[in-house]
């Protein structure tokens, strides 16, 4: 469906931005803190999306492919 533009090292530093962001999110959520949990959250999502697709929107519209790299 999407053409693969993220790999490597980009890819894990992505899954990792993505559980961190979720760790935020919870916090923030469970101390009352809605913005910043919903705009972590939403970060956790756009993040882990790029790691589990291979594919990066922002990437694809810069001509950038860090899955060449491997």
């Amino acid at each position: 469906m999407f053409e693969r533009n993220v790999g490597g090292v980009d890819r894990l530093v992505r899954a990792l931005l993505a559980v961190a962001l979720t760790v935020v999110a919870v916090s923030a959520l469970r101390s009352g803190n809605r913005s910043l949990g919903v705009v972590a959250a939403l970060g956790a999502v756009g993040a882990g999306f790029n790691a589990t697709t291979c594919f990066c929107g922002v990437n694809a519209a810069l001509g950038l492919d860090t899955a060449r790299e491997e």
